[in-house]
């Protein structure tokens, strides 16, 4: 059985977010036919959250499991990331090719992706899973014994990406509605923070690991760990209690579904904006890795050692921002645009960095934000969803974050190598910045507010209010 609910003297009475326009919803109503556009607000937490209930949605026995598994496998694909990325650029010497790869591997989600969610929710979610990791499973196996045998060429490495992106087609919204299968949607936000901290976790892991196997024995024993690992989740997820998940009716067939979801999504400020904020991280700031490469490569000369450790920093502070997350108090639109802007500066201030040293440090703030970005605007889309329609939702979300990175990784990758890292990493910084003071203005003009200063409480010197009408 599922661990009984927060005490209610822990929660307020729910709060509209003065940013949100409409409020958000109340996930324990029922699902119907006609998904409904105006929804229950979501309550707030009005106290410190207890440290011991930081990663709470873990004592629920499924999502321990699910969790086990998930870190191993994190681990094990950050691998493969990062032993993948350098040997295209070992192969090619160019840093294009090292994005095509990236854009290969995410263009699939780009023009499919809706295509996943509806089958997400049609389609029981934990059967999804089985099967796109046992595909996985192959095609890292693949990798690892063409690499192994040194018959590995970067064509072999496209087509493998490739295939790749159409499981992550089906896997990405069939695992982001799973989560709210395994806790119910009491857990729901921290589950998804937890998830956002195991993968984090392992991001730290898997690159320092990747490093030291290029170093050692080469690139072809991280694809091969990544294929045990796939089938290690497997049997995770054959080994679920089924009489403990939180089942949803699959929703049946019928025409425009896809339109029903991006209507549904349109109509809701807590959904469209967070989206729009994720198209521009996407596409010009989650390319990172294809950066970061060219930074280790060309500019500190620091090889795969250096190319690990620099992916490692950016991991410790997402893991970092993936825990504060855990205990975020209130769930708010402007949460999602300022850690966005706050990414973004991180990344422009990168680019000013006089060495490798103070370059990770502004890394790990950048990895910091970003997650407190993700968290937020994958929190606010999943809670602001009706479950009928949840899949289809989450699915037009992952085609903006996720295709994004196909757009973006082959211009990132184009822009330094053609102008150099350090105009490539203030572009890529600058213009979600830039986009995310555009749309706080927006916001704040909309909903009327101001910034006011007030000198006398030295707790809050700023703070954001919001003006009253004459009676």
């Amino acid at each position: 059985m599922a661990p009984p609910p927060p005490s209610a003297a822990n929660v307020s009475q729910p709060v509209i977010d003065s940013l949100s326009a409409r409020p958000l919803p109340d996930t324990d109503q029922p699902d119907t036919n006609q998904p409904d556009t105006v929804t229950q607000p979501l309550a707030v937490v009005s106290e410190k959250l207890p440290w011991r209930h930081t990663f709470i949605s873990l004592k629920v026995p499924n999502f321990r499991i699910f969790a086990i598994g998930h870190f191993i496998a994190v681990i094990a694909i950050w691998m493969q990331r990062i032993a993948q990325d350098w040997m295209v650029l070992q192969l090619s010497g160019s840093v294009t090719a090292v994005g095509i790869t990236v854009a290969l591997q995410f263009m699939p989600s780009l023009f499919l992706g809706p295509w996943g969610g509806m089958i997400a929710d049609r389609f029981a979610k934990r059967k999804i899973l089985i099967i796109c990791q046992s595909a996985a499973a192959v095609l890292a196996a693949l990798l690892a014994v063409l690499s192994l045998s040194g018959r590995v060429e970067v064509w072999h490495v496209y087509v493998i990406a490739l295939a790749l992106g159409f499981v992550t087609v089906l896997d990405q919204p069939a695992r982001q509605v799973f989560v709210n299968e395994l806790v119910g949607p009491k857990y729901l936000r921290n589950a998804i923070s937890v998830n956002s901290t195991t993968f984090q976790l392992g991001g730290l892991i898997g690159p320092a690991l990747a490093g030291v196997l290029l170093t050692a024995v080469g690139a072809g024993w991280a694809f091969a760990a990544n294929a045990v690992a796939c089938c290690s989740t497997v049997a995770m997820l054959l080994i679920l209690r089924k009489d403990q998940l939180h089942l949803s009716q699959p929703t049946p067939r019928k025409k425009g579904m896809l339109r029903e979801g991006l209507n549904y999504a349109l109509s809701k400020p807590t959904i469209y904006w967070p989206w729009l904020m994720a198209g521009f991280v996407a596409v010009f700031a989650m390319s990172l890795p294809v950066l970061l490469a060219a930074f280790a490569d060309h500019v500190y000369d620091a090889g795969a050692g250096g190319y690990g450790l620099l992916n490692a920093m950016v991991a410790l502070g997402a893991l970092m921002g993936a825990v504060a997350s855990t205990r975020r108090r209130q769930l708010r639109l402007r949460s999602v645009v300022t850690s966005a802007g706050l990414y973004g500066l991180m990344l422009c201030v990168s680019s000013l960095m006089p060495s490798m040293v103070w370059f990770s440090v502004t890394m790990v703030l950048a990895g910091f934000w970003c997650l407190m970005f993700l968290t937020a605007a994958n929190q606010m889309v999943q809670t602001s969803s009706n479950m009928s329609i949840r899949g289809r939702v989450m699915s037009l979300y992952l085609v903006v974050l996720i295709g994004g990175q196909a757009i973006g990784g082959p211009m990132m990758g184009w822009l330094a190598e053609h102008f150099g890292p350090h105009l490539a990493v203030l572009i890529s910084g600058g213009v979600p910045a830039i986009a995310a003071a555009v749309v706080a203005v927006v916001l704040a003009r909309k909903s009327s507010l101001h910034l006011k200063v007030d000198l006398r409480d030295r707790r809050r010197v700023l703070r954001i209010v919001q003006e009253t009408q004459p009676a």
